[in-house]
């Protein structure tokens, strides 16, 4: 049975899908003309916009196809299918589909639907799965057993419609239509069978068969599972080299054949090229396509290896770079310069020459097409529906209702597959005197389609016809250059009467019928021929000298001959003779000796004028130096051995910021959250505004400026850092907005979300920033969770440096005079005798890890501060949270010794917690914690009111530091960092969820190009009576009241500040006792919520 399937007929399919390449007429054509005959069709079998009664009968000998079927948008009664035994799904439809039926409705003219699909031999699909809907009057696509049918049907997408109402019941299941049913192949086969022809195990099909089999051998298939060789279904096809076990070596095989597609053949087909083992459309990189001449005259398309540069390798459109675009536009015509083949297919339509407002581009103009011209093939199809009305040719096959006059294709030599339409041309003409019969390849036949065009009588009426110089096998176009074949001669590409052999200033030979110009050097003769060949040795007079038979345009003189240099004069005749052996002196060797003196002279020339220059900055040099040594000239130096600050201060315009809405107040002013849009650039940079109040003190700008002056130095991913400042009546400090709060906050809205991997990550990611700040001698004083702020779940920034400190270069502590201060987080050393170093930022920092590990509890709840000095003398610290393992606990503890340097540095935290973020459950133990990734901890009201306020406009907005400082990868320098982060769902209820991965380790160092620019300060810088202030405008406990005159402060300002006096001794409250006032503050400075950095 399989043995007869190896003499089939071939044919091309299509990839158009739904669309209609020409009229429904012309439509129903081409489908006959390319089915007809068919067997095998490589590619896909789309039926298509079909309507009444068309003859369809061409399809029934189709019994295999490559790709897909698709059959939509037809009305008619019936596709006659009846041999289709498989598809084989090498293409899908939608990218899933080996059978697509869809959309073929009712037709209200004719009252015809689809109703039947004859696929009664259709047994096996290999790829892909089966769509049918939408199809009203089909009545059958349920009583199917597709199980059967589609390969591992589990793993396929299958998509039936119901059965209409208006069908007929019938008990009559596994057909297609009532009177067409066929035998199963699968689900009933013996245990082991892939295929049968029966339920017992001698019914079994060779495990090379597919689609059913008569017997149980490879060559009893209905079709192969692999490869069709002359009716044995086989897993290769023959190769061309096999092993002699005799003489141990490789021989070729005298029966090698070419894979092409499932089937073995001894040659490729006309239109197909070989490579070693099959026939391909396109040659492999760094192959070209070239054409050999066999023993027998016949001519093969080979893909053999490129010696040196292969040629520009072009893909047309849905291939290569141009995957899933279908057109030909100003986007893309710039990928075909310089091609001189295109493998695939090549399509204008109208959206090719209109302006594209998506892509901000101009439809294809003149200059456009220009690059086009280099274009000598395209492998696959030319589909033209549209021409601009000032082009009347192509210059540079499917053409349709254009506003041409000729088609212009003068150097098209052979269409070698499938059809040619030339439809709906009203002004087309110059085609029918083309010899169709030669340019459509023997094995297609005359497969053109030619109709509603320009009528032949208007043609000649209006003079619309060929050249006389034009034989008669027609012409593309007026004029002589669009001649298929010239009566007289061509000269390149144009037909003319006769060579310019006697006469002209270019003379030319005769070459055949072809006039060929003579050398350059041929001397044009009067009245006789000028030359016998293209060469220089073919002319019959030279037009400056003669080297024995050969016209040059000068004697030879010092060129290498046989191991000799040759030396030529010419004589009064024109003519190239030999010097004499001793000749020594000749024009050639004066010019010689004259040129290398100009060039040694000016080579001497510019050796004096760089000594001379040389000298006079040496002379230079030496009275600089003399100055330098006079002592009684210069200042003494005292090289402190800092380096410089290089910090850049952006000074901002005042209409480059937007203020949105406040964030809050303090005594210095009030913080909003706003849009910074930098002048000249088409971005917009969410930021928060620090705007001092009017009639502020000069101390009040002084201390604002002072503060900016140490935030501008900070370089760091876990610090914030400030934008710019702007110079107004009323100071503003820009600085970035942190979309999620304050780390305290975060964790206590989201305790019962926070895994272990989460708290370790932020501990380590404190740590490094205070190692940071450590680094460059920045004390900060007031380090608490309330102080650290989100910029999303796995990246925190410490902010606040109101209280900060710069250490000058010789510092090792600083001393304040007095101002309110965190009681609760601070070391002892730094509540008795106000002295802060980087070691008591450590105790802070362990009361900041308390904080986390306990989800935002309040460190000596129920504890008056006045009390925490003895408390902490007493040796009592905070008790060990319930989660944390004793590991971790013990890292607090080292950080709340007594003695500051018992502490451990930041840099040895980093290393601890570092290792603790690599094994996050052997450390910090919390119920469920494998499921705390199934949704992410950052559902916070601050968060929330920001997206509900940025609405659309999320996407326009980019990140500070993207700006700032771009760098590629990272996970602080993402682009889109928050958005591309989360996926907010919109669940039932009004509350929002937030989708993240599981958190992951993500403290690895973060290398930066930037160098540090901290500031060094001077000591005059020293403030006597002030602390750096910051401005709270989220954290509620962080507020306060409006700047009062009066020089006490309020009691109920901040409970997380107290007051201490300059002699460290801390005065009783009577308004509340957990606060200790200052006697002589005047004045709180709030702390602010954004990110000041």
């Amino acid at each position: 049975m399989c043995a007869s399937l190896f003499y089939f007929s071939v044919c091309l399919g299509t990839d158009m899908k739904l669309a209609l390449p020409s009229s429904l007429e012309n439509h129903y054509e081409m489908l006959r003309l390319l089915y007809m005959g068919c067997r095998v069709v490589h590619g896909n079998l789309e039926i298509t916009h079909l309507q009444g009664n068309p003859d369809l009968s061409f399809l029934q000998g189709i019994v295999e196809v490559q790709g897909y079927v698709l059959i939509a948008h037809i009305a008619v009664r019936s596709v006659p299918l009846d041999n289709l035994r498989i598809i084989r799904g090498s293409q899908l439809y939608n990218s899933s589909y080996a059978l697509a039926v869809h959309n073929n409705i009712h037709h209200s003219q004719t009252g015809l639907g689809l109703r039947e699909i004859r696929l009664r031999s259709l047994t096996e699909i290999l790829l892909g799965g089966v769509y049918i809907w939408g199809n009203p009057q089909l009545c059958f696509p349920r009583n199917i057993n597709w199980e059967d049918t589609v390969a591992k049907v589990e793993n396929k997408p299958l998509h039936l419609q119901d059965i209409p109402k208006n069908c007929e019941l019938t008990s009559r299941e596994l057909c297609h239509h009532s009177s067409d049913c066929f035998m199963l192949t699968s689900v009933h086969c013996s245990s082991g069978c892939l295929r049968c022809k029966g339920p017992k195990p001698n019914d079994c099909c060779h495990v090379q068969c597919a689609a059913g089999c008569t017997g149980p051998k490879d060559t009893d298939c209905l079709a192969c599972r692999h490869f069709n060789d002359s009716g044995t279904c086989k897993d290769n096809c023959p190769p061309p080299t096999i092993y002699d076990p005799n003489t141990y070596q490789s021989k070729p095989n005298k029966d090698k054949k070419f894979s092409f597609g499932a089937t073995c053949v001894k040659q490729c087909p006309h239109n197909y090229l070989a490579m070693e083992v099959a026939c391909t459309m396109v040659c492999p990189k760094a192959n070209k396509e070239v054409i050999t001449v066999e023993p027998d005259g016949q001519e093969t398309q080979k893909c053999e290896k490129c010696e040196g540069e292969c040629p520009k390798v072009c893909y047309g459109l849905g291939m290569g770079n141009l995957q899933g675009v279908s057109v030909v536009d100003a986007t893309n015509i710039g990928m075909f310069v310089g091609c001189k083949k295109i493998y695939g297919s090549l399509a204008f339509l109208s959206d090719s020459f209109k302006v594209n407002a998506a892509t901000n581009s101009s439809g294809l103009q003149w200059s456009d097409l220009e690059k086009l011209k280099t274009i000598e093939e395209i492998t696959g199809y030319l589909y033209i529906d549209a021409w601009p009305d000032n082009l009347l040719d192509l210059i540079y096959v499917l053409f349709q209702s254009l506003q041409i006059e000729s088609l212009g294709l003068r150097s098209l030599r052979s269409v070698s597959g499938s059809i040619a339409l030339i439809h709906n041309n009203s002004r087309l003409c110059y085609t029918s005197s083309l010899p169709w019969n030669s340019l459509l390849h023997p094995t297609q036949g005359p497969n053109l389609i030619s109709n509603n065009n320009q009528d032949q009588q208007t043609c000649v009426s209006e003079g619309r016809v060929c050249d006389p110089l034009c034989a008669d096998a027609g012409c593309w176009g007026p004029g002589p250059s669009q001649c298929v074949s010239c009566v007289n001669y061509k000269r390149g590409t144009e037909c003319v009467e006769q060579c310019n052999v006697l006469q002209g200033s270019v003379r030319e030979f005769v070459d055949g019928l072809n006039c060929v110009p003579c050398h350059p050097e041929c001397k044009p003769v009067n009245d006789s021929a000028s030359c016998t060949g293209p060469g220089p040795e073919h002319c019959k007079e030279c037009l400056h000298f003669q080297d024995g038979d050969v016209c040059v345009d000068r004697c030879p003189s010092g060129v290498k001959e046989d191991q000799h240099t040759v030396w030529k004069y010419f004589n009064a005749t024109g003519h190239c003779l030999p010097c004499e052996t001793n000749c020594t002196v000749s024009p050639g060797t004066t010019v010689a000796v004259t040129v290398g003196g100009v060039l040694l002279f000016i080579i001497l020339l510019a050796l004096l004028v760089f000594y001379l220059r040389r000298q006079k900055h040496h002379k230079r040099k030496e009275t600089m130096r003399r100055i330098l040594q006079e002592h009684e000239l210069v200042e003494p130096l005292t090289p402190s051995g800092a380096v410089p600050n290089q910090a850049q201060m952006r000074i901002l315009k005042e209409t480059e910021l937007k203020k949105l809405r406040v964030l809050g107040s303090g005594a210095f002013g009030t913080v909003y959250k706003g849009i910074w849009a930098p002048d000249g650039e088409n971005i917009k940079i969410p930021v928060a505004i620090k705007v001092l109040r009017e009639n502020t003190s000069p101390k009040a700008n002084k201390e604002i400026l002072d503060e900016a002056y140490v935030m501008a130095g900070v370089a760091s991913p876990y610090v914030c850092r400030l934008l710019g400042i702007c110079l107004t009546s009323t100071v503003q400090l820009v600085t970035q907005l942190m979309p999620y709060g304050c780390l305290l906050e975060y964790v206590r809205e989201n305790k019962d979300r926070i895994g272990s991997q989460y708290l370790l990550n932020w501990c380590v990611q404190i740590a490094k920033g205070m190692s940071y700040l450590e680094d460059v001698r920045l004390v900060h004083r007031d380090l608490a969770a309330r102080n650290v702020l989100v910029k999303n779940p796995n990246h925190v920034k410490i902010t606040d440096f109101g209280l900060a400190r710069l250490l000058d270069i010789d510092e090792k502590e600083y001393h304040a005079d007095g101002g309110k201060v965190p009681i609760k987080w601070m070391a002892l050393e730094s509540i008795l005798h106000r002295k802060f170093t980087h070691q008591s930022d450590v105790w802070s920092y362990g009361v900041t890890v308390w904080e986390l590990m306990t989800f935002g509890m309040k460190p000596y709840d129920q504890i008056p501060a006045r009390e925490i000095p003895d408390l902490l003398e007493r040796g009592e610290r905070l008790p060990q949270p319930f989660n944390c393992t004793e590991d971790v606990y013990m890292i607090m503890v080292k950080c709340w010794m007594i003695d500051p340097e018992s502490r451990p540095r930041f840099k040895e935290l980093v290393d601890e917690f570092n290792v603790m973020a690599r094994d996050p459950p052997r450390y910090v133990v919390i119920l469920n914690d494998d499921q705390m990734s199934l949704s992410s901890p950052v559902d916070s009201e601050f968060f929330r009111t920001l997206l509900a306020e940025e609405g659309g406009n999320v996407k326009e907005l980019l990140d500070a530091e993207e700006y700032l400082v771009p760098q590629p990868g990272g996970i602080f320098n993402t682009q889109g960092e928050m958005r591309n982060f989360i996926v907010c769902v919109q669940c039932n209820s009004n509350e929002l969820f937030y989708i993240l991965e599981k958190p992951k380790y993500v403290n690895q160092d973060v290398s930066s190009d930037r160098p540090s620019t901290l500031p060094r300060k001077a000591r005059e810088r020293r403030f006597i009576n002030g602390l750096y202030t910051g401005n709270s405008v989220e954290n509620p406990e962080y507020l306060v009241p409006v700047h009062s005159i009066s020089p006490v402060s309020p009691a109920f300002d901040n409970p997380y500040y107290h007051d201490i006096a300059p002699n460290g001794y801390m005065t009783t409250t009577a308004e509340n006792p957990e606060y200790l006032g200052l006697v002589n503050m005047f004045k709180y400075l709030p702390v602010f919520f954004y990110c000041t950095f």
